[in-house]
């Protein structure tokens, strides 16, 4: 069966997430469902990663495998047609290898969380930051993310309920910028655990809002207790960015 890969961009405040779950609105079966209205065989796909309730996407990755073969230009337009109005846009279809896989053959994940420092509410980006009124220490903060830089073991900074058999991951990248109005977080690895990065950022504002000392980040690291954590931030400022193969899929602009 030919397989295709898609890259997909998505709001993800009406959803509850990427992965498909009964009783409640997924990416993953806003697609699946757009897929069977072009053919009967009720195909599924596979994604690159799962994101919770509320994260976006710039660049998620998902694979299919599919009975008849397409035009990748066309399937990416049929499947578009079906999945309006929500929010949910395949970038792109591309023809993949047999052994292709979205998740297993990904060699990095990149997200971008955006915080909002002011005090005036935001009418244009609600529910696509998190605002907070306190001012930032963006130089504070990139003292507290270099203590997190390379292989650790997270506990500290995993969900009670992830699923991942080890806390041991190797972050490659936590780079904080400012834009204009917001700090830009931006973090890279080849997985992540569950609420990893929101726990990052959480702790980070926590950081730059002078509620920690940068060392407070390292000690948190060390402790390898969820409790030693700060808080969790908000979903709605989270985006998966990009997933990285061995040999890239899609042109990206």
């Amino acid at each position: 069966m030919p397989r295709y890969a898609f890259l997909i961009e998505y709001d993800g405040a009406p959803f509850s997430g990427w992965q498909r779950q009964d009783k409640h609105p997924s990416v993953q079966e806003a697609i699946e469902k757009a897929l069977a209205k072009i053919m009967p065989e009720n195909p599924l796909i596979t994604g690159a990663g799962r994101t919770d309730a509320g994260v976006h996407a710039r660049g998620q990755v998902a694979h299919v495998d599919l009975p008849t073969a397409w035009d990748p230009y066309r399937l990416q337009q049929a499947v578009n047609h079906h999945l309006r109005p929500k929010p949910v846009s395949i970038l792109q279809a591309v023809a993949a290898e047999d052994d292709f896989h979205a998740r297993f053959s990904a060699r990095s994940r990149r997200y971008l969380y955006r915080l909002l420092s002011r005090k005036a509410p935001t009418a244009l980006e609600f529910g696509r930051v998190w605002q907070t009124r306190n001012r930032l220490d963006i130089e504070a903060m990139r003292a507290g993310a270099a203590q997190l830089i390379g292989k650790h073991d997270f506990t500290t900074f995993r969900s009670v309920n992830c699923q991942a058999q080890s806390p041991v991951k190797t972050l490659d990248r936590l780079d904080i910028e400012a834009v204009g109005e917001e700090i830009h977080i931006h973090v890279e690895a080849r997985s992540f655990l569950h609420n990893q990065v929101r726990s990052f950022a959480g702790t980070l504002e926590k950081v730059g809002s002078g509620g920690w000392q940068p060392d407070d980040v390292g000690a948190a690291l060390r402790a390898a207790d969820r409790a030693a954590c700060g808080p969790v931030a908000p979903s709605c400022g989270l985006y998966l960015m990009d997933v990285g193969y061995p040999i890239p899929l899609f042109s990206r602009g």
